[in-house]
């Protein structure tokens, strides 16, 4: 499994939100960059960057910073929010970010996720954030009826790198990961899943340990480093380290 640091911007800021909830945000830092370098110099060996206030406008809003990480990271960054068009896909794949997390657009805009897929193989992931199983888009904003399970399910074929599952109601709560609704979906597909949402412990990351022969194959993990409830070097070797 790979653990995937989180770095959220909002206003140029790492911040952390409160189950998606953009006026309950938390700063961490005013230099996302600093602390992308921290996390590698801890021995992290890919970012998870989102812009937030891009998920919310629909298109890029923290360009700066996010180029700043991916100029001096040194490890692969995967990025998501407002991602939503060719164009968008393009500029910053060319601009060095590894994959792309398109959201949104997978309930919006199949078409462009399979075009995506398949003009960029293996730099395409797939975002499916869902309340109550039930997914949400445009920044966790906007709810549907639409299933995360059957979402996932029509881009099995697509030929996506992962999909990233977010549990919204566990999302900076620190309430725990939600590990039966992740490894379900895992074991009802073969795209690799990559948990999110909710780790709080060391507990919580060994859980999801235990099914990486199910499909999962990382995590996500934002406040609980940030505040120190979960020291970095020992979630690595949980994560990452052999299966107990």
């Amino acid at each position: 499994m790979m653990l995937y640091p989180a770095i959220d911007l909002k206003g140029g800021q790492c911040v952390r939100l409160l189950r998606g909830e953009m006026s309950r945000a938390t700063v961490f830092s005013d230099d996302p960059a600093g602390q992308a370098r921290r996390f590698v110099a801890a021995g992290c060996r890919y970012l998870h960057v989102v812009d937030l206030d891009g998920a919310f406008a629909g298109k890029p809003m923290n360009r700066a910073a996010v180029e700043a990480i991916v100029g001096s990271a040194g490890v692969p960054v995967q990025l998501g929010g407002g991602i939503r068009d060719r164009a968008t896909i393009e500029g910053w794949l060319e601009r060095g970010v590894r994959r792309v997390i398109l959201g949104t657009a997978a309930l919006a805009d199949p078409a462009l996720v399979r075009w995506a897929c398949r003009a960029f193989p293996g730099r395409v992931v797939i975002g499916i954030d869902a309340r109550g199983g039930r997914v949400a888009v445009e920044g966790w904003a906007k709810a549907t009826e639409r299933r995360a399970l059957d979402l996932a399910l029509e881009f099995e074929d697509a030929g996506a790198a992962a999909i990233i599952y977010t549990d919204i109601e566990r999302d900076g709560a620190l309430q725990g990961v939600n590990v039966a609704a992740t490894a379900a979906l895992a074991r009802a597909l073969t795209t690799e899943v990559i948990a999110s949402g909710g780790v709080a412990s060391l507990d919580d990351l060994r859980a999801l340990k235990a099914h990486e022969a199910d499909g999962v194959a990382g995590v996500v993990c934002g406040r609980a480093l940030y505040d120190g409830r979960i020291d970095l070097a020992a979630a690595l070797a949980a994560v990452e380290g052999p299966a107990c």
